[in-house]
């Protein structure tokens, strides 16, 4: 199973971990963001869902996923696009989308301020 860690990190933490990458240790797969604000902003409700679809699903058109979805084509087609600028999506070499992961583990900490 090829899973997915959707996390919020510093810059320092990617860092050390591009290190020991680069050391051979393996690391698994992550997408990290800045902040709790900008990974709600990027994945918004219909744009998780969107994820949930696609989530093991191999390739899809834009018009499959929006059937899946129950939702408007061109509405799809704006989350997409947002989805593969954040690097969460990729396009095929025959057009289609993909999310590479058969699940996504999400992880960050909220603390008192």
């Amino acid at each position: 199973m090829k899973s997915v860690t959707l996390e919020v990190c510093s810059r320092e933490k990617i860092n050390a971990r591009f290190l020991h990458a680069f050391e051979g240790e393996p690391q698994g797969a992550f997408i990290s963001f800045e902040s709790p604000a900008l990974l709600f902003k990027v994945i918004s409700g219909k744009r998780w869902d969107l994820l949930k679809v696609m989530t093991g699903a191999g390739p899809l058109s834009i018009r499959e996923a929006a059937r899946r979805m129950l939702r408007d084509v061109k509405a799809v087609h704006g989350d997409v696009q947002a989805l593969l600028n954040a690097g969460l999506l990729q396009k095929t070499e025959r057009g289609l989308i993909v999310f590479p992961y058969d699940a996504v583990h999400v992880d960050f900490m909220l603390k008192a301020a």
